[in-house]
């Protein structure tokens, strides 16, 4: 009897909590995971990616589930080779759905999807704000460098950059890429500060701009003709694909969601992909990247590196889109809020909103959300830029 308890003992998860460094770390990832939920459930911040990935996490650190095996996907040996068939026949739920991840199928489906929901015609009206979405991308760089003089290589720093451009989907494809064994902690950053732009965001816009500025109220976009939205998506793709290919699966994705928006024939196809589908991927997205944070390999110095290099490129980021956004209310003679440079960080719409918000701070009757928009997929645009050159270079 004595030994049947014993051996009912050793099935559980609670056995391995004699190690001590297991149950210590396995509390702290538990402590994260209840911050995520309270950030998802009772401050609102991107329920819909923080929920998933919360839960990815929670699975992954139950001891004994065993529903993710990293060592299927990511290892130190130089001779390992990915086989799909290793994962079918030793995997569980969580690998299969990982699988996505490590394909790169996830990050251009999610594409597809916001590019769908996203209108571009404020871009295409004034071509101009494209300068204030590359100038948001500046912190991708910063931190690309700092990355490398923390002594990251080169392939991990430009998987760390991109967390800069506040672009989950783009984040997972050049990390899953270039440094696979970051995805966990670079995921996790990249999504946590999307979600936190309502408190990253505005004490940067206060500081780097005068009330004045933060007042003006902006004139009323011109009419975009049918013409043009469909030529847009097809133009872009086309161009940036040929100049840089390795960005071929976002740009070609986001711009096909768009098409099927504005083609105007493709209704049914392009709800689907803006909740249906968009709603499946998301789930399985969150939940596989949460499971990478499992807690004797996410918690070290090495992840901390990585969070506090994302804080500073995101926020430097915002920086850059300010100060672009100050350039050209400078260049336009009082006509550009500055405000809107701060969505060029390209987290579609968040950032839009808090420009409004912040900008109806000062002015009750000022209405940014339009035209922080143009700024603000042109941020998209130019993280997937980024991403293709980094994977030129490095990939």
């Amino acid at each position: 009897m004595i030994e049947a308890l014993k051996n009912i003992w050793g099935e559980t998860g609670l056995s391995m909590f004699s190690d001590t460094e297991l149950l210590i770390k396995t509390l702290i990832m538990y402590v994260i995971v209840g911050v995520l939920v309270y950030l998802a459930i009772v401050k609102g911040f991107e329920p819909l990616l923080l929920l998933p990935i919360a839960t990815g996490m929670l699975l992954a650190n139950i001891p004994g589930a065993e529903l993710f095996h990293s060592e299927l996907f990511i290892s130190n040996d130089p001779d390992f080779e990915f086989s799909i068939l290793d994962v079918v026949k030793n995997g569980n739920l969580i690998d299969f759905l990982y699988l996505g991840v490590k394909l790169g199928i996830y990050p251009s489906l999610i594409f597809l999807g916001v590019g769908a929901m996203t209108d571009f015609s404020p871009l295409i009206a004034d071509p101009k704000r494209l300068f204030m979405g590359g100038t948001a991308q500046f912190g991708v760089f910063v931190a690309f460098f700092g990355a490398i003089l923390l002594g990251f290589t080169v392939e991990e720093a430009a998987a760390i950059g991109i967390i800069g451009g506040a672009d989950g989907p783009t984040a997972i494809l050049v990390t899953k890429i270039l440094a696979p064994h970051l995805l966990g902690a670079i995921a996790i950053a990249a999504y946590s500060y999307m979600a936190l732009i309502p408190m990253i965001q505005p004490p940067f816009m206060r500081l780097l701009t005068t009330k004045k500025e933060r007042a003006i109220k902006m004139e009323q976009l011109r009419p975009v003709s049918k013409i043009e939205l469909v030529a847009f998506p097809i133009i872009v793709t086309v161009v940036v694909s040929i100049i840089l290919p390795d960005a071929a699966p976002l740009i070609g994705f986001l711009m096909f969601g768009n098409l099927l928006t504005v083609s105007g024939v493709t209704d049914r196809i392009s709800k689907a992909a803006q909740n249906e589908l968009m709603n499946i991927v998301t789930i399985f997205l969150g939940v596989s990247v949460g499971a990478t944070a499992n807690a004797m390999t996410f918690l070290d110095w090495q992840t901390l590196k990585i969070i506090g290099l994302g804080l500073a490129a995101f926020c430097i980021s915002t920086i850059g889109g300010l100060l672009g956004g100050k350039l050209m209310c400078w260049l336009t003679h009082g006509k550009i809020n500055p405000l809107i440079g701060s969505a060029g960080v390209s987290a579609v719409p968040m950032a839009a909103r808090v420009a409004q918000y912040v900008g109806r701070e000062e002015n009750p009757d000022n209405y940014l959300l339009m035209h922080a928009m143009g700024p603000n997929v042109a941020g998209v645009i130019g993280s997937a830029i980024a991403a293709g050159v980094f994977l030129a270079l490095f990939g």
